[in-house]
């Protein structure tokens, strides 16, 4: 993909740091909204040579090679309704909208109100992108959004594009207010490519994971208890539950892949089709570490469906593409992050 102006909602994240450092690294000027009540701010990621702050709050980091990144602190919804009065965003070639309230099970399952705020995110950017009209949009929207009763511990599938059907009405109960608000979010995407002649793809990830990732989620935190030796090494639930695991960087070569080639407001899945148990995901990480723990689940805590993975078929149809990363890798290296995180000061060099 060429370079241009780009737009990231939510940049400061996890998965838009990682969409801000590829778009940067490709020569992009990157706009990133984003209160940072869960990412983090661009200084302790963005390789700036030079940085410019504004009074209102604003800073543009100058990159080497030129790229720019202008970062406005803010809520997105706030930021773009002003935006579409004031004009004080310029024309963008790229908007990837990441922006969303999100975190791991405990957020999903034990604050589902506060989740619900992604309807309204979600809707508000909508509003924007059919007035800003810029080239290209992307839609995060997520695995969650698949229904639950595709994905119970008898009878679960691979789950394919078209069990979200919405021409037909077929929709199913998506995973909690996090679900309903990626499928609502999608159905926004598709009206505004119909009716509006917006350019936006949609993405489906699953379980994406990566060396920064905060520890509410499960691959960097069990991780972190190998890196630290425990013995028991717990895991929640049951552990038989499991997930599709993807790496940060092939999820992000997924979804500029998608955004070139989609413009209907369709989905494509951005998974690996193959459904790792969290007890395997504990004992790769033990037999990385190097020592063999009881692995011992935690059957008080939450653990969300049984099985998520994903029919990859589309995807490599579509965007000729598959992960490129092993998880075996991929885990490797969220493990030596996870050591260099909790190593003991003696232990620093």
């Amino acid at each position: 993909m060429s370079g241009g102006t780009a737009l990231v909602t939510g940049g400061c994240g996890f998965v838009g740091r990682h969409v801000v450092s590829r778009l940067l690294a490709e020569g992009w000027d990157v706009w990133v909204i984003d209160n940072t009540s869960t990412g983090k701010p661009p200084e302790g990621w963005v390789p700036a040579v030079r940085t410019i702050r504004r009074t209102d709050g604003a800073a543009t980091y100058v990159c080497p090679g030129g790229a720019s990144l202008t970062f406005i602190p803010g809520d997105v919804r706030q930021v773009l309704r002003a935006a579409i009065d004031a004009r004080m965003l310029p024309p963008f070639n790229l908007v990837c909208h990441l922006a969303a309230v999100v975190g791991g099970r405990m957020k999903i399952d034990g604050d589902p109100l506060a989740v619900a705020t992604d309807l309204s995110i979600d809707a508000e950017f909508f509003n924007w992108a059919i007035r800003a009209n810029p080239d290209r949009v992307l839609y995060a929207s997520s695995s969650a959004a698949y229904p639950v009763d595709l994905q119970e511990s008898e009878g679960h599938v691979a789950l394919r594009e078209d069990m979200i059907d919405f021409e037909r009405g077929r929709l199913g109960m998506p995973d909690m207010t996090y679900g309903w608000a990626k499928l609502t979010g999608e159905y926004l995407a598709r009206i505004a490519a119909q009716k509006y002649g917006l350019h936006v793809a949609c993405v489906r990830p699953f379980s994406g994971y990566g060396e920064d990732q905060d520890e509410s989620y499960p691959v960097p935190a069990i991780a972190a208890r190998a890196a630290r030796r425990e013995d028991p090494l717990t895991v929640w639930g049951s552990g038989q539950q499991g997930r599709d695991f993807v790496h940060i960087d092939d999820c992000v070569e997924a979804m500029l892949r998608a955004v070139e080639v989609i413009s209907d407001g369709s989905a494509v899945n951005i998974g690996s089709g193959k459904l790792t148990t969290f007890l395997e995901v504990a004992a790769m990480f033990a037999r990385l570490e190097g020592y063999e723990p009881e692995i011992k689940p935690l059957v008080d805590k939450p653990v969300g469906v049984q099985a998520r993975y994903a029919d990859p078929s589309r995807a490599r149809q579509l965007l000729g593409w598959a992960p490129s990363i092993s998880l075996e890798e991929g885990f490797r290296r969220v493990l030596e992050a996870a050591r260099r995180r909790h190593a003991s000061p003696l232990e620093v060099v």
